[in-house]
């Protein structure tokens, strides 16, 4: 499903270049679940953006289910992360003006769905995650296990085939954190390819496999299904 090859990823600062990425190789099957952890300017987040298509490397190539990215167009990027990659971000992203359903529902208006699909969708999403009750919602009257609950059923609503999330408990508590982790694996037994960058040494315990990075390279690769969590 995914293939970096030789990638590489160089910022221009003061002049200067800093590698945040440095001859990454890599390859993870669909429904894999995967931990990338390593200290804070290791490369994290920059490895999941590009994964995600949310960045291009300065060097070699992605391939996502047979395909270059590296030659693709914004737009064609853009079609490509639409359908088949939801992203989970730490501080939600949710828009404030909006309620939890019309937070779910946007990306299938972005699509052009009609309405009444819309409708039919979100509410089952919403339900599925324990929110039918807080559909009218703002961000700011929900808890923030809720706000993630929402950011996860947007996140799933187009149906994509891969979960990339970073740091998704980062500002939730243990309970909250918790739940929302159970959920994020549920979603992988179901077939969901999961990428989780985290800090915490207890996700990264519970994966099948996992990354850690340092100073952009990936220094260990370390498979560890015999100790995931329990399905």
């Amino acid at each position: 499903m995914i293939r970096l090859a030789d990638v590489q990823r160089v910022f221009l600062v003061g002049g200067q270049p800093v590698y945040a990425l440095q001859d990454v190789n890599l390859r993870v099957a669909a429904g894999e679940y995967l931990a990338i952890m390593g200290p804070s300017g290791s490369g994290k987040s920059t490895l999941l953006n590009i994964i995600g298509l949310l960045d291009r490397p300065s060097r070699g190539r992605y391939e996502l289910d047979g395909g270059d990215m590296t030659v693709q167009d914004d737009e064609a990027l853009a079609q490509i992360r639409r359908t088949k990659i939801g992203f989970v971000f730490q501080s939600f992203h949710l828009i404030a003006r909006l309620s939890a359903f019309e937070n779910v529902e946007l990306p299938l208006l972005l699509a052009g769905m009609a309405a009444t699909e819309r409708r039919g969708r979100v509410e089952r999403a919403l339900r599925a995650l324990g929110l039918g009750e807080r559909a009218r919602h703002r961000p700011d009257q929900l808890s923030g296990g809720e706000r993630q609950r929402v950011a996860i059923a947007r996140a799933m609503i187009m149906e994509p085939r891969m979960l990339l999330a970073d740091e998704p408990t980062g500002n939730l508590d243990r309970t909250a954190g918790h739940e929302v982790l159970a959920i994020l694996e549920e979603l992988n037994r179901r077939g969901i390819t999961l990428l989780v960058v985290t800090h915490d040494p207890e996700i990264g315990e519970r994966t099948r496999r996992c990354l850690r990075l340092l100073d952009g390279r990936i220094v260990a690769d370390v498979n560890q299904t015999a100790g995931h969590a329990p399905a």
